[in-house]
């Protein structure tokens, strides 16, 4: 699974690493990819209401735009 990231006017694809996951437990058997795609953006971002209305990333690398399954 990729991360659609929009940072400076372009998007980029990240893919989504261990790392980015490390502190997450998923007891769940099934999962789509809406549903994970919802648990990585309450972890990774951080909602900015005004004046941009953005899921802006925690690392400061752009704002979250979805997830792209690869």
């Amino acid at each position: 699974m990729d991360l659609i990231i929009l940072n400076d006017g372009m998007y980029q694809l990240v893919p989504l690493t261990k790392q980015m996951m490390e502190h997450m437990s998923l007891v769940v058997n099934e999962l789509d990819l809406f549903d994970l795609c919802d648990i990585i953006r309450l972890k990774l971002t951080t909602y900015h209401d005004y004046p941009v209305n953005a899921h802006v990333m925690n690392d400061g690398s752009g704002d979250l735009m979805g997830c792209i399954q690869n």
